[in-house]
């Protein structure tokens, strides 16, 4: 296995109402020049890049976000070769609890496989999805039908600032040391053979401490400076991310 709030706090866990791109031997003086010959490797890499980008998205929003969270992020897919009918928002009950949350992904996931046809998809997600989204893959054996996992400031390790929610099950969840936390961390982070990335910055201000989005075993990348929200119209750290799907 490879290693790899209350409602004032609304705005602040997810984002208003508003996901990586992814050489011959010379002829001899004498002979004539032979015709170049086919770009083998930029042919294949065509060819991958079509699959990567057959591969239905997933998206997977924050505390109290909804599917509006990704206009940026889906637009930034489409320029990068997606179409609209491959991206798909997964919506779920921010003051619920998390379990329940991963089994409605389970089932989202399975509805977009079977209307795609697809064998796995990818799932780009952001702040508490990344709790939904490692329930998913670890607990409930999601890995087996996800290609790609994109955590952008995920509160993976949990984030002191759901301090400030804890009347709410997901934020209980969510605060550091929470048994759902130690599950989800327990062991190997980044199981099967899904590929693995995460973006964290030291200025996000809601993921505390940063470093708590970070996977052991993914490709784990800092962002210089970067708020919370502002990722989500990021059409740089949203770039990248598309390389990454499509690689």
């Amino acid at each position: 296995m490879r290693r790899r709030a209350p409602r004032r706090l609304l705005g602040l866990l997810a984002a208003p109402t508003v996901a990586l791109t992814l050489l011959s031997s010379a002829p001899t003086a004498a002979a004539d020049p032979a015709p170049a010959p086919a770009p083998v490797a930029h042919t294949v890499g065509a060819a991958a890049r079509t699959l990567a980008t057959n591969t239905p998205v997933v998206f997977v929003h924050g505390y109290t976000g909804n599917a509006s969270n990704w206009v940026t992020a889906m637009s930034v897919f489409r320029a990068s070769g997606w179409s609209s009918s491959n991206l798909f928002a997964y919506e779920y009950n921010s003051y619920g609890n998390n379990i329940t949350n991963a089994q409605g992904l389970v089932t989202f996931v399975n509805n977009v496989k079977a209307r795609t046809g697809a064998a796995k998809v990818a799932i780009v997600n952001h702040s508490m999805g990344g709790l939904v989204s490692q329930y998913y893959l670890k607990v409930l054996g999601g890995n087996t039908s996800v290609s790609h996992l994109a955590s952008i400031a995920g509160a993976n390790h949990g984030t002191t600032y759901a301090g400030a929610c804890l009347i709410y099950t997901t934020c209980q969840q969510m605060y550091p040391g929470s048994s759902f936390i130690a599950q989800i961390s327990a062991g190997d982070e980044t199981p099967g053979d899904t590929r693995y990335a995460t973006w964290y910055s030291a200025c996000d201000g809601i993921i505390l401490p940063y470093t708590s989005t970070r996977l052991d075993g993914a490709d784990n990348n800092n962002v210089p400076c970067q708020t919370h929200i502002g990722y989500l119209t990021d059409t740089v750290v949203l770039g990248a991310i598309a390389r990454f799907v499509a690689s």
